[in-house]
């Protein structure tokens, strides 16, 4: 394997308390964005509507796009560019009318407004109960997840082991989705999928440096090596694979928001952000190896008694 940290020795543990200063700053930050937004930027999907995508035959403007909208009453629309000026998707609230009939006065009034030809390129309709359904079923989906990978690690390696994975894995998932808020991406299908792919991405990182950290335990500790020192091994032993795999998917996940279209634009998004809250937690998570496992020595010494003080 290629090594791009050779005989590397970072003091990963005794820069912990950075660690949990830097991740408990960035989910309150991303939480605080999220409430300060209202919430995250539910597409469609989610929140129910009919969305309509347009294409002028010549470039047209939002305010173009606008004006055809309030015509026929619908001035209150999201209008967002759609790849290049001549294409625009078009979010419309629930109203009574048929998907067909509203795609039709949609296209007559932008045709009209701007004096060209509008085409329908698609239309896609959700309705109210289906779009809270689905929030249901999301939120479901990434729980049954999480409880998979905390039952699976548990089992695996430890009851500790499952529980700092469930830690790393929901501090992944709210930066990821603050970062989602703050630069206002929407929250769909795609991004759902996005976010329970960053679920497994996230604890295949974490249980390599757990199981190398495993590993070291196994063999006990020699005379005068402390604890922190095993896991700092570990922890070096693996930088140069996490750092190589994580790098790999980066650059695919880049590729794939430079050149995948607007379509996975923000399922591409979520992917890169994940990637480096994964590979950052991946790391961070040993240091709440190194505490917990040095508290519970300190309680088996002090006979169930947990002292002041563990030293590590």
């Amino acid at each position: 394997m290629l090594q791009i940290f050779v005989n590397a020795n970072y003091d990963f543990i005794g820069k912990r308390r950075w660690f949990y200063v830097a991740s408990g700053g960035f989910m309150l930050l991303s939480l605080a964005t999220i409430l300060f937004r209202g919430g995250l930027n539910y597409g469609i999907d989610f929140t129910g509507g009919t969305l309509v995508q347009v294409r002028y035959d010549k470039p047209a403007t939002v305010d173009l796009v606008r004006r055809g909208l309030d015509e026929i009453k619908l001035g209150g629309a999201v209008i967002q560019q759609f790849g290049d000026v001549q294409e625009y998707l078009i979010r419309l609230p629930q109203g009574g009318e048929k998907p067909d009939q509203l795609s039709k006065q949609v296209q007559d009034a932008l045709a009209k407004a701007a004096d060209a030809k509008v085409e329908i390129r698609r239309v896609e309709f959700v309705g109210p109960q289906v779009g809270r359904d689905l929030q249901l079923q999301a939120l479901y989906a990434v729980l049954a997840g999480m409880a998979g990978i905390l039952i699976y690690v548990a089992f695996r390696f430890h009851y500790r082991d499952g529980a700092i994975s469930v830690v790393a894995i929901a501090h992944d998932i709210i930066v990821t989705l603050g970062v989602m808020s703050l630069t206002h991406r929407e929250m769909s299908l795609p991004v759902l999928a996005a976010l329970l792919t960053i679920v497994g991405y996230s604890i295949n990182d974490t249980i390599v440096v757990f199981d190398r950290i495993r590993e070291s335990r196994g063999k006990g500790l020699r005379k005068g090596q402390t604890w922190a020192e095993v896991v700092n091994t570990a922890m070096n032993q693996t930088l140069s694979r996490t750092v190589l795999t994580s790098f790999t998917v980066f650059l695919s996940a880049l590729v794939l928001f430079l050149f995948g279209g607007e379509v996975l634009r923000d399922f591409s998004f979520a992917l890169l952000v994940g990637v480096v809250t994964g590979t950052y937690s991946s790391i961070a998570a040993a240091s709440l190896v190194m505490d917990w496992e040095t508290w519970s020595r300190a309680r088996a010494r002090a006979g169930g008694k947990v002292p002041a003080k563990a030293k590590a």
